[in-house]
């Protein structure tokens, strides 16, 4: 079998070449997030504060989904470099299934428990309203979110980044155009308001499963997904989640402390919590290429790993880490600079609180891009060779140990223009647990590659 690129291209280049369209996916959906959170916002603040308050529970969705995934690729990208290439069959037919699995616990808070979630959140009936039709299309729908992903985890585990980006272009492009559509009813489409964004969603995420699909199982590729000659396994299921477990609970936290801060910022006003929303979109576009550049180096470093190549596992690192640190100044540059026309984008009604609190408030919490660059990195060093609960242990610590304690301080006892900076404080403990322990592990393992064969592989 011809050698994989992943083992022998040159560091830097495969690099690029994984991580570009990852990035460009991302980018798309970065693009989605504020053009939907911008026609909202043409309604008025209160839809974009009912439009936030549903994102922990989306966020949890795509926790969910993208956290399996991560063990899915993490344990194919393994086999694949130690060339134990029916276990890496095995791996990615169990993680196809397990996308269904995910589905039900969203499915059961769709069809019941939406309304109580948005009354316990807020009591303003417009939000409530709004929010409870929204949150139920999404989480009902869902299906096609946890499938694709796994689809798109299983085909970036064999080097293949080109599909899984045209699958999120697709369903991005589509999610767009038809935003302002619904929304507004333009055309012969008809005016749904809010929830017409959550159908757009829907929409989009349907063609992108319908070409995700066509290729894993219309093509070939170096792993297959089976539906004969196969039988369940919990030890696969396990190691699928050595790894993924950890980047659930990893990611599930940012939907807790999510809501969490919906319900400290609600607490002063509603206009607080839209802020939150604005950051959290415009954010994305920060952020996600990161998580892009995350995606290209994760089967990078799982596969050397799995071929005990020290020097092409921690090459990768270092450079992705470069890399991640210079998107992320540049984003602290940007925030800082043009802080108050970004906000203007999404505030139609010429909202002067909405001003005040935002410009202080992104100010505030950019500061914290830098060191997340740090952790981002290093958190995916330890699931690409297989130490998941590290990764989550620095999650722990950054939200429930920093930001979570520090906003409830900073809410009860210095007011609202504090509660921004606990973000930034919090990267503080989250840099210095991720040097640590990579030291800690580069000491205990990662030296040893090549060296001391693990039994593991």
């Amino acid at each position: 079998m011809q050698e994989n690129k992943m083992g022998v291209m040159p560091v830097g280049k495969l690099i690029v070449t994984m991580s570009w369209p990852a990035i460009l996916s991302m980018m798309v959906q970065a693009f989605y997030n504020v053009v939907d959170s911008f026609f909202v916002s043409r309604i008025g603040t209160d839809a974009l504060a009912a439009v936030t308050y549903v994102f922990p529970f989306q966020f949890l969705m795509i926790a969910v989904g993208v956290g399996t995934g991560v063990g899915i690729n993490s344990l194919i990208s393994r086999r694949l470099g130690a060339k134990r290439f029916e276990e890496a069959n095995m791996a990615a037919s169990h993680g196809y299934r397990l996308a269904f699995f995910s589905w039900i616990p969203f499915l059961i808070i769709g069809l019941f428990l939406s309304g109580p979630l948005m009354k316990f959140m807020t009591d303003t009936s417009y939000i409530v309203k709004n929010g409870e039709i929204y949150l139920s299309i999404i989480m009902i729908c869902s299906v096609m979110v946890f499938v694709q992903l796994s689809t798109e985890k299983i085909l970036q585990a064999t080097g293949n980044m080109i599909i899984p980006m045209l699958c999120g272009l697709v369903g991005g492009i589509v999610n767009i155009v038809l935003d302002p559509l619904l929304i507004f009813g333009m055309g012969p489409f008809p005016e749904l308001g809010v929830s017409g964004a959550a159908v757009a969603t829907v929409i989009g995420q349907a063609l992108s499963l319908c070409l995700g699909q066509y290729v894993l199982f219309g093509k070939k590729h170096p792993v297959t997904v089976k539906f004969r000659g196969w039988k369940w396994d919990w030890s696969i299921v396990r190691d699928i989640y050595a790894v993924g477990g950890p980047a659930i609970l990893m990611q599930g936290l940012g939907s807790i402390l999510q809501f969490s801060m919906n319900l400290i910022l609600g607490s002063f006003t509603e206009t607080a919590v839209a802020v939150m929303g604005i950051y959290g979109r415009l954010q994305s576009f920060i952020f996600m290429p990161v998580i892009g550049l995350n995606q290209g180096v994760l089967p990078i470093m799982g596969y050397n790993f799995g071929a005990q190549n020290r020097q092409r596992f921690l090459e990768t690192y270092k450079k992705g880490f470069a890399l991640a640190f210079c998107i992320m100044f540049l984003g602290f540059l940007v925030f800082q600079m043009f802080t108050e026309p970004l906000i203007r984008i999404f505030n139609a009604e010429n909202d002067q609180e909405l001003l005040s609190i935002g410009v202080p408030a992104f100010k505030a919490i950019s500061w914290c891009f830098m060191p997340a660059s740090f952790g981002i990195m290093t958190s995916s060093v330890f699931q690409a060779s297989g130490h998941g609960f590290l990764s989550l242990w620095g999650s722990l610590i950054r939200q429930f140990a920093g930001i979570l304690p520090l906003a409830l301080f900073f809410a009860r006892f210095m007011g609202l223009h504090m509660v921004w900076y606990s973000f930034s404080l919090a990267e503080i403990l989250g840099t210095l647990y991720f040097a640590l322990v990579f030291y800690y592990m580069y000491r205990k393992e990662y030296r040893r590659l090549g060296i001391e064969p693990d039994e593991r592989f």
